[in-house]
């Protein structure tokens, strides 16, 4: 599956794609405090507070603090922040008003999105709609580069197996849960929770009209344990797509302005959402195009499914992640963008025919996540300032009663990192090893095949069929690009865990890493599909193919690997839940939310420029510097203008009649966004779109871990670049009159 390149896979996924007979976790987040709270004095806390942080030249770390908004302005619908609202905009929105907000939100299965009309019409980014754009295309059409348009109801093109679901009540379960898990072991909790869910989802799915009726249950886990919510979603599955530009158009700069700004991308598509009688979505909780648009220093509001952050882990977590974690995944990155960058280069042919462009931006923007909130990680202030939180935090559990409850769980968590800290060699050697994305097709099959053989000595001929159901799904690589990636995989074991290992000694016998790729890929079974499937059907794959030979040498290793993780990560999701409850208890739920869900949330924010690069970033960026950016790079890239990322396909060249180049494109703004809000409306005061969230600027990746406004910058499109393009550009009359009058396009 195509994955979204505003996307990134996270640690966990990657943990999850190897060879899992034991549970994996990657670190929990755990709840520091946000603000010192007046009247709590302790000595200096023990564990992670006695952190030593080197000072950057010129910044005495003494005086650095911890902000008010450090762990971020992501505010759940459960808990809005009227209060904060009325003081800092000058305006209080009601209950309505939230309630309009969510129910004009919508949120497909990787991106957020939004009705903008009273017939179904749904907006979202073009990013969110390349596999739909793939799906629906006919005959010898290439809609990723010539873009989808239609113009009347008749042209708008089914797509096939997605849906898209609106929150349409939610529902505390907290004390039900707690109820239910109070007691149960560390070891038992994950099953008994997942138990725990799946009555609660039950029963309410059935009371609130069943499946039938399109109802959709999910269990939500705040403040890292300290609330649940159970999520009822209307979820509706007949979706057409109308429009998207084309992909040089909604990915303008390509992968070198990816997580910059300013920009100049028309990131958008445009769906229709049908009923269970196969006609438009009636509703009035829409959001209405707002025609005047924005100007500097305009109060916005962000309603969307941020995906991931872990702001509520402690220093010690974070400091785990910069100097071991997430310090290999950056590395295993680079490696894989290096292996493919060295394929594609030489064989352009083949990289079309593999999608290796895709996986290639895939990697690169996994790359570039990782390494800006590593380089943030690195940051003393960055530190210095959760440190401050913490330390106060802790003063505030010193009372008698919250030491009992909750004493010395920070400083235990700490002591997890330390236990975790040996495994560092396989954050760099054993991850997605069987994501056929990052890894030959050969290991992926050994290690499926691997799990296939065992099941079936341990259950029979039947046992693992779902194992053998992935096998089958395998697709082959070029022999190049195979002994690349494998000699990459074999190269990692020996850098990290040494040449005198004996396993790698077992793997690579006495061979360079691209040698020993090649041999086993000559001796293997497993390197062509057809005997591969052939050998685990009938049962003949040998333990001493040389392919399994390998998983059977790593094994122990993984194993433990794994074993590690499996064991720590209940405990480490326990004490988090409770300093989540803790945290609840000293500071509320108003004024603090909790770590993204990719559940709905309002952020706010203004519309903000910021200095960059020894200069200073425009709140909004225009038509003149989208051609600029054409006509700029044409001389360097004159030999082949087709590899240009900043190159305007026909329709845009030269600039068509009537289009205003002064019209705004796109706008930075301070609201707090994460992956998954992608697609996010973005809105004003009065519940009209404004904008259309795509992106942030560089300095906002460490915004997993904090939230600094005046750093971070969420990017989107303006509203008024969408509808200039769709009048002038793409003909869409039908579809801008629908956007500002709410008529349903004919």
């Amino acid at each position: 599956m195509k994955r979204n390149p505003r996307s990134y896979m996270g640690l966990a996924a990657l943990l999850s794609l190897g060879l899992t007979a034991c549970a994996s976790s990657s670190p929990a987040p755990a709840a520091p405090a946000p603000m010192p709270v007046a009247g709590t004095q302790a000595a200096a806390p023990a564990g992670p507070a006695k952190a030593v942080i080197a000072s950057p030249l010129g910044v005495n770390l003494d005086t650095v603090q911890a902000g008010r908004f450090d762990f971020g302005k992501m505010w759940t619908f459960e808990f809005p922040p009227m209060d904060y609202f009325r003081a800092e905009y000058g305006f209080t929105p009601d209950q309505a008003w939230f309630d309009h907000a969510r129910l004009g939100a919508l949120r497909l299965p990787n991106c957020s999105a939004s009705f903008v009309s009273p017939n179904g019409l749904m907006m979202s980014n073009h990013h969110c709609a390349r596999e739909a754009l793939a799906s629906v295309k006919k005959g010898s059409e290439d809609l990723s580069t010539d873009g989808l348009y239609a113009k009347t109801r008749a042209e708008e093109r089914v797509v096939e197996d997605t849906y898209v679901d609106q929150l349409i009540e939610i529902v505390d379960v907290t004390d039900e849960v707690e109820s239910k898990l109070g007691n149960v072991s560390d070891e038992d909790r994950a099953e008994k929770q997942e138990e725990v869910f799946g009555t609660i989802t039950e029963r309410l799915t059935k009371e609130k009209g069943g499946e039938a009726a399109g109802i959709n249950v999910e269990v939500i886990s705040l403040f890292a344990g300290g609330h649940y919510s159970a999520y009822v979603f209307k979820r509706y599955t007949n979706l057409k797509l109308i429009t998207a530009p084309e992909l040089q158009i909604g990915f303008y700069g390509g992968d070198p302005d990816n997580f910059t700004y300013p920009r100049y991308n028309l990131d958008y598509s445009f769906w229709r959402v049908y009923d269970e009688r196969g006609q438009p979505v009636k509703s009035d909780k829409y959001f209405k195009l707002d025609d005047d648009g924005l100007k500097a220093g305009d109060p916005v509001f962000v309603v969307g499914n941020p995906g991931s952050t872990s702001r509520l882990q402690t220093v010690a977590e974070l400091e785990f992640r910069r100097d071991v974690s997430d310090k290999g995944v950056l590395k295993f990155l680079e490696n894989r963008m290096a292996v493919y960058k060295a394929y594609m280069d030489t064989h352009p042919r083949e990289t079309q025919e593999l999608d290796l462009i895709d996986k290639f931006f895939s990697a690169s923007n996994s790359q570039k996540a990782y390494a800006g909130q590593l380089g943030g990680l690195a940051d003393p202030v960055i530190l210095t300032k959760r440190l401050r939180a913490q330390q106060a935090f802790q003063d505030s559990l010193s009372t008698p009663a919250r030491v009992r409850e909750f004493g010395g769980l920070i400083a235990r968590l700490a002591e997890i990192q330390k236990e975790k800290t040996p495994l560092a060699a396989g954050f760099g050697s054993l991850l997605a090893l069987s994501n056929e994305d990052f890894e030959s097709s050969t290991l992926a099959r050994a290690f499926l095949g691997f799990q296939s053989l065992n099941a079936m000595r341990a259950g029979g001929p039947e046992a693992g069929a779902a194992i053998r159901s992935r096998f089958r799904a395998i697709h082959s690589k070029p022999r190049e690009l195979e002994q690349a990636l494998l000699a990459a995989r074999l190269q990692e074991f020996s850098d990290n865990y040494g040449n005198a290992t004996p396993w790698v000694q077992q793997i690579l016998k006495g061979k360079t890493a691209q040698d020993a790729a090649g041999d086993i890929l000559t001796r293997t079974v497993l390197f062509d599909s057809a005997t591969a499937i052939a050998a685990v059907e009938g049962g003949s794959l040998s333990p001493s193919d040389p392919a399994v030979a390998v998983i059977t040498a790593l094994l122990p290793t993984f194993g433990a690997f794994q074993t590690m993780l499996g064991e720590t990560g209940p405990e480490e999701e326990r004490i988090s839940a409770k300093l989540g409850r803790a945290r609840m208890e000293i500071y509320g739920t108003s004024m603090l939310p909790p770590d993204a869900t990719f559940s709905l949330r309002v952020a706010d924010g203004v519309v903000k420029g910021y200095p960059y690069n020894g200069t200073v970033a425009p709140a909004f960026s225009t038509f003149h510097g989208f051609y600029d950016r054409h006509y700029g790079f044409q001389t360097e890239y004159a030999a082949d203008p087709s590899k240009s990322p900043w190159a305007l396909p026909a329709k845009w060249t030269p600039p068509p009649a009537g289009l205003d180049l002064s019209t705004e494109m796109n706008f930075a703004f301070t609201a707090d966004i994460i992956g998954g809000n992608s697609g996010s409306p973005v809105l004003d005061k009065e519940l009209e779109v404004v904008g259309l969230v795509f992106d942030g600027n560089i300095e906002s990746l460490p915004g997993d871990y904090i939230y600094l406004p005046e750093r971070n910058r969420a990017v989107a499109v303006d509203i008024r670049g969408i509808v200039e393009s769709l009048d002038k550009v793409y003909g869409m009359q039908g579809l801008v009159n629908e956007l500002r009058t709410g008529e349903i396009m004919k």
